[in-house]
């Protein structure tokens, strides 16, 4: 029997579960003939969404799973007393070597303490961040923390930015990617005890391709490959920048439908405006991976639709093929 690389998929999170969730799975199978999709929560429900679609049946399997952790309840609670929910028993089959990822646009509290119960962090890591890739004038940066850990020390910056450039040079293929630590100044010397206490510690460490500081208003210029936060201010400026693109839109249509000419305007650079724009759309860029896990657990936009699941679930593929979780290991216990 061919050999898959196996992700297990929560169906039941997200706003638009699980249609949308199932329908990024069945795209996912057929632009990737290497996958296998573990569609996890309730067996009735998946069974009849999937029975309107056209998919190979050899690559997707149904892992009944009772219970929904729904987006507001709290997440410890949640984790301890839903045993068969969707997002328990998919980080299970992750746990267990089942699967080879686990993805879900449920619960973000949930998908964090999950990952950490369940599946628990390698060695060496103390806290494990969300590193989404984020789009920028050159293509992408990652991003982390962007909201796992509110709080964070000196030495919890330094892990994230190893882990970062061991994730930009061998999942996006950018050589001895640049990093910086984010802050209210490029000189040295500004920013908050956080930022000053750790500016030392990356400018010394070896393992990493350290620039300085960068202010939030260069981060989608792209003038760094990787940027490290506390997951407080790195979840408020991703945010921002996801609340800037809706409103720039908005903005934009309302200015090419204000009279005639701007209507004809609009169609002659409709066609450019729109790839030039689809270069900036989070979606295109997959899911945010909780890094430092011993298995792989990447956490979708709650709003996330059909082609945020499906790249996703790519995602996996070059995680897995490139032994990413390996190489962090190897990195992480020097």
């Amino acid at each position: 029997m061919e050999d898959y690389i196996v992700v297990a998929l929560d169906a039941m999170g997200g706003d638009n579960a699980p249609k949308e969730i199932i329908l990024g799975a069945v795209d996912a199978l057929k632009e990737n003939s290497k996958l296998k999709v573990l569609l996890v929560g309730k067996e009735d429900i998946i069974k009849q969404n999937l029975s309107e679609l056209s998919y190979d049946k050899d690559r997707i399997e149904i892992i009944n799973a009772t219970e929904v952790i729904e987006t507001a309840e709290h997440p410890v609670n949640a984790i301890n007393h839903k045993k068969d929910s969707s997002i328990v028993v998919g980080m299970k089959t992750v746990r267990d070597g089942k699967a080879d990822a686990f993805v879900s646009a449920g619960n973000s509290g949930a998908v964090l303490v999950g990952g950490q119960l369940i599946v628990g962090r390698m060695k060496g890591v103390k806290r494990a961040p969300f590193a989404p890739l984020i789009p920028t004038e050159k293509g992408v940066s990652l991003l982390l923390d962007s909201g796992a850990n509110a709080d964070c020390r000196p030495e919890h910056l330094l892990s994230f930015a190893k882990m970062g450039s061991i994730y930009m040079e061998y999942v996006i293929g950018r050589k001895n990617p640049t990093v910086s630590i984010l802050s209210n100044g490029a000189e040295e010397g500004k920013g908050n005890a956080l930022v000053k206490d750790t500016y030392p510690l990356l400018k010394d460490c070896a393992d990493i391709n350290f620039i300085g500081n960068i202010e939030a208003r260069d981060i989608t210029a792209g003038n760094s490959d990787v940027i490290v936060c506390d997951g407080f201010v790195g979840n408020a400026v991703l945010k921002m920048m996801e609340g800037t693109a809706k409103s720039l839109g908005h903005v934009m249509k309302k200015a090419f439908y204000k009279n005639l000419g701007t209507k004809l305007g609009a169609l002659m650079v409709k066609n450019s405006l729109k790839e030039s724009l689809s270069a900036f759309d989070a979606s295109e860029y997959g899911g945010a991976p909780l890094l430092g896990l011993k298995g792989l657990v990447v956490k979708t936009h709650g709003s996330a639709k059909k082609t945020e699941v499906k790249n996703s679930l790519l995602q996996c593929i070059t995680f897995k093929e490139q032994d990413i979780s390996g190489k962090l290991v190897e990195k992480l216990s020097v």
